[in-house]
């Protein structure tokens, strides 16, 4: 089946102009900002991706613990990123900001393991789980008192894996009900370090942990269930951290002398990537190219279950930039089947899922997701609108209380569907669209803003109609 066009901007009302591809109808309070999707007869394009969101947070607060001074190049350019910006500023570090609005630089001027200052006021995470406890592990073994809080979104997610850890570490922290949620109130107490077992592969958990290590005394050890992102762990290796990592563990010694400032580019995202290697393996007249994205091995289950899935898919151009690899993606049109997804692999696509389950939808025969109850306890229940908001559009999708079931092959039919505020269901909802018949619209759409602000022009850009 070949597909007719995307819709026009409506230029008076998109924040881009010309083109063809998604129609920006209303900002209504009720409904927020919608965006209609039409199928087109191609995608094609190479695609410039954001900086990654998770190397981006991390670089600019571990540069803001070294002596001197580092240049981050095409850091995210979301909210989240932004909102550990505003944090470490608050903390009284200098941090100036070039380059373009999509692909921004942050120089950060390290006030070494000592300059962070007590804050005037609340430190506000916004929606990013990551900053609030990335940054928790970097003010529990500072000499005053921080409160974060966030929107209410990330208050009402779970904080009491972050606190356990770190209490067991001296640090005295603080949550609203029975220390479960943010906002955190943290006092600066003297650390030690710990031998710990993550209860759950989480990266987030783990870098807290480690950064509050930095400042503990003696050595912390971390074991982890299944190998879990390490973007960390290279950073503070390159940057003259004490660290060993040997199969699942990782240990961390203290703090002998200054992280030392470390100059990169940050890869292009991954997760971002997703949604149109998703979506150039479902269309029937594909061919997208991804350039210069991260392909660090923790972060590439998305690619292995395509791939194992039958999408037509190769990697070009490996290399490595400041410990991190990176690679140009090249996806086609292709036949997906359905395969059982679970175990050691979901901790490496845990954030793909909504678009995976896209993919589903269109792929031959059945597709099973488990081991992923993480999703519950996103920025949506992502198991509950995944598989809500999908069933909109006809797909037969069976929540299971770790996943999901997804019966594919069905052709899917345009419809209203609700990001639900999440950036990840707004974006793989619109991966949706364009194989769905007819109209479909996103009620909401604003909330892809949080990791992919240009998400929406590029997919007008790659949308072409013949």
């Amino acid at each position: 089946m070949v597909y007719n066009a995307i819709i026009g901007l409506q230029r008076m009302l998109s924040p881009y102009g010309g083109g063809s591809s998604i129609e920006h109808r209303s900002r209504s309070s009720s409904r927020g900002e919608t965006r209609t999707i039409r199928p087109v007869s191609r995608l094609e394009g190479d695609i410039i991706l954001p900086g990654d969101k998770s190397i981006s947070h991390r670089a600019i607060m571990l540069s803001s613990l070294a002596e001197g001074q580092a240049r981050i190049g095409n850091s995210a350019p979301g909210g989240d990123c932004l909102s550990t910006v505003r944090c470490l500023t608050a903390l009284g570090i200098r941090i100036v900001r070039t380059g373009s609005p999509e692909h921004p630089d942050f120089l950060v001027s390290g006030a070494g393991p000592d300059g962070l200052k007590e804050a005037a006021d609340v430190l506000d995470a916004g929606n990013s789980a990551t900053t609030v406890r990335l940054l928790s592990g970097l003010l529990v073994g500072r000499p005053f008192l921080s409160v974060i809080t966030g929107d209410a979104s990330l208050r009402g997610r779970p904080m009491g894996r972050l606190i356990e850890p770190l209490r067991l570490m001296g640090a005295d922290v603080r949550g609203r009900g029975g220390d479960s949620f943010a906002p955190l109130v943290i006092k600066g107490a003297r650390l030690h370090g710990i031998d710990f077992t993550l209860p759950v592969p989480s990266a987030q958990i783990k870098s807290a942990i480690l950064l509050a290590g930095l400042f503990s005394r003696g050595r912390t050890i971390i074991h982890q269930p299944v190998p879990c992102r390490d973007h960390t762990e290279r950073m503070l290796s390159s940057m003259g951290a004490n660290l060993e990592m040997q199969g699942n563990s990782i240990s961390l010694m203290p703090l002998g002398q200054p992280l030392v400032p470390l100059n990169l580019r940050v890869p292009g995202d991954i997760s971002a990537a997703a949604y149109f290697l998703v979506a150039g393996a479902i269309h029937p007249n594909a061919r997208m190219v991804m350039r210069d994205c991260g392909v660090n091995p923790t972060r590439t289950g998305i690619i292995d279950v395509l791939v194992a899935m039958g999408a037509r898919l190769r990697i070009e151009n490996q290399r490595l930039e400041a410990g991190e690899p990176l690679a140009d993606i090249v996806v086609e049109c292709s036949q997906l089947r359905g395969i059982e997804v679970g175990g050691d692999i979901v901790p490496r696509l845990i954030d793909e899922i909504p678009v995976l389950a896209v993919a589903g939808c269109v792929a031959r025969g059945k597709t099973v997701i488990r081991d992923a109850a993480e999703l519950r306890v996103k920025e949506s229940d992502r198991i509950a609108t995944v598989a809500g908001e999908l069933s909109r559009l006809g797909a037969r999708i069976e929540p299971l209380p770790d996943g999901m079931v997804i019966y594919g092959g069905d052709i899917l039919e345009g419809a209203e569907v609700d990001s639900c505020s999440d950036h990840r269901l707004a974006m793989s909802l619109a991966i949706a669209g364009l194989v769905a018949r007819g109209e479909t619209t996103i009620r909401h759409a604003q909330a892809a803003q949080v990791s992919y602000p240009a998400f929406w022009r590029t997919l007008q850009q790659v949308g072409q109609d013949s």
